[in-house]
């Protein structure tokens, strides 16, 4: 998998001894917690330098980040070069950014999947902190495009909706995933 194995083996002893729903509480935990980070980065960023310019490094790490972990999540799951997109959609499932998003729908067939967030609580929470929304399209293209195409070259991100687009109040972003021959 990679040149450092994931804990020390008391590390994964420790967590193994834990009852499976309260390893996975402590699994989705970890997540938020990785998703608090992020957004505390942001709004510090945000805060000296402004929203564009916050927007700009966030999409450059993500952009990056989506890379590592397509390819990270491939090596695990063992998936072949070339994915198809039923397997970049279970792909994008397993990530970070997805397993923090509990509000999405996933309809997916052969050859093409639409990816869609009812709810967002990054948005959310800057809501109920009194800023306005996240114009996170930049940051969120930027992210599923080379997550898709790290798993397959020929793999089409296309964005329906997600700020600053006008959206409904029941949806925040809407994405389509499809191969081109």
């Amino acid at each position: 998998m990679s040149d450092y194995p994931p804990g020390s083996v008391e590390d994964r002893e420790m967590l193994a001894e834990m009852p499976i729903e309260k390893l996975l509480d402590f699994f989705f935990l970890q997540i938020r917690n990785l998703w608090r980070v992020d957004g505390l980065y942001f709004l510090g960023i945000e805060k000296k330098f402004g929203t564009e310019t916050a927007t700009e490094i966030d999409a450059g790490v993500w952009q990056i980040m989506a890379k590592i972990e397509a390819k990270t999540l491939q090596r695990t799951f063992q998936v072949n070069e070339k994915a198809n997109i039923p397997t970049i959609m279970n792909l994008l499932r397993k990530s970070s950014w997805a397993l923090d998003q509990p509000f999405k729908i996933v309809k997916a067939s052969d050859n093409r999947a639409v990816l869609s967030i009812t709810r967002c609580r990054t948005q959310e929470a800057r809501l109920k902190k009194g800023l306005s929304e996240f114009p996170c399209k930049k940051v969120r293209f930027g992210y599923l495009k080379n997550f898709a195409k790290s798993l397959n070259p020929n793999a089409d991100v296309n964005c329906i909706v997600c700020p600053p687009d006008k959206h409904p109040d029941n949806l925040w972003c809407r994405w389509e995933f499809a191969l081109h021959k």
